[in-house]
């Protein structure tokens, strides 16, 4: 059986859903894209659509952003397809 690594995601938006103690991101998957694709995107497209956006480098990490943002109380926690682990 391979070596799997379990993964932590690091985020200090704690108004975000998927925010826990510690600045830890509890979202099942995310989805990190270049600014300038994610002002193009809904709000429906994240993670699980991923396999389907095009390839987005960028030169710096100011150009790019976390998708996966859902303000914590607005109900829309189901609207993407990505779960609270």
């Amino acid at each position: 059986m391979p070596n799997q690594v379990q993964q932590h995601i690091h985020c200090s938006v704690s108004n975000c859903h998927y925010w826990a103690q510690g600045n830890m991101c509890h979202a099942n998957e995310i989805l990190v894209t270049s600014d300038s694709l994610s002002d193009t995107l809904p709000d429906r497209i994240d993670a699980p659509a991923a396999a389907q956006i095009q390839q987005t480098p960028v030169s710096t990490c100011m150009d790019s952003c976390c998708k996966t943002f859902v303000p914590k109380g607005s109900g829309k926690t189901n609207a993407d397809g990505v779960m609270n682990k």
